[in-house]
């Protein structure tokens, strides 16, 4: 049976295959080879990925970025669309859908939203609910660097609290766009802000939110 990360991996790859290599994306600074290549690396180089968190490692994080980019651009898609390497933990059903499920999401609507005449997907109502599970589960982390109180809600009245603080701003939306604006793509997710005017524009132009 698929899972939400295997077809968010495929439509990635598909979509990435589509715009071509030069493409904009939402990620500052990349274009749709760098993100492609942010892709594989993260699978196939651990040893490197670990410089999106620690400082230390950047310097083989950035090499990676370099030899991976310089790849053939159809080789990326090809290695997005194949998966991690046979013992990559990657491989593990549950690991996966924990740790892409999220991030294959979040990349598609990076190359989607970047293009100008793009519109929202119809997602299903149980892919929302896996999306606002994983939302509940790493708000905190994700928000601990906002300027301001911040909680998320559902249209349906159900919230999670990812940061806690005066004054506070509450963000409405499907949890889909809500993992967009608390990863960093405000200005790409369709959300209403309410609370005070000059913290919402502090929270909304600030580039304190995700990893």
């Amino acid at each position: 049976m698929s899972t939400f990360a295997k077809r968010e991996r495929l439509l990635l790859a598909d979509l990435l295959e589509t715009a071509g290599p030069d493409e904009p994306t939402l990620c500052e600074g990349w274009r749709t080879r760098d993100l492609a290549a942010h892709v594989v690396v993260r699978e196939r180089r651990p040893d490197a990925a670990g410089g999106l968190l620690i400082k230390q490692l950047a310097p083989r994080l950035d090499k990676a970025m370099e030899e991976f980019t310089a790849k053939p651009y159809e080789e990326l898609i090809q290695l997005i669309r194949t998966g991690p390497p046979r013992f990559s933990p990657f491989n593990l059903k549950q690991l996966d859908e924990a740790s892409n499920t999220i991030e294959f999401y979040v990349h598609t609507e990076d190359v989607r939203r970047a293009q100008p005449d793009w519109s929202p997907r119809e997602l299903d109502p149980v892919f929302q609910d896996a999306l606002w599970s994983r939302l509940e589960r790493t708000a905190r982390l994700m928000g601990r660097g906002a300027p301001t109180g911040l909680v998320l809600r559902r249209p349906d009245g159900r919230t999670v609290v990812a940061r806690r603080g005066t004054p506070v701003v509450t963000v409405t939306g499907e949890p889909s766009e809500l993992l967009l604006f608390l990863y960093g793509r405000q200005d790409a997710a369709k959300v209403d802000l309410e609370g005070d005017e000059a913290a919402i524009t502090q929270l909304h132009e600030g580039k304190q939110l995700g990893i």
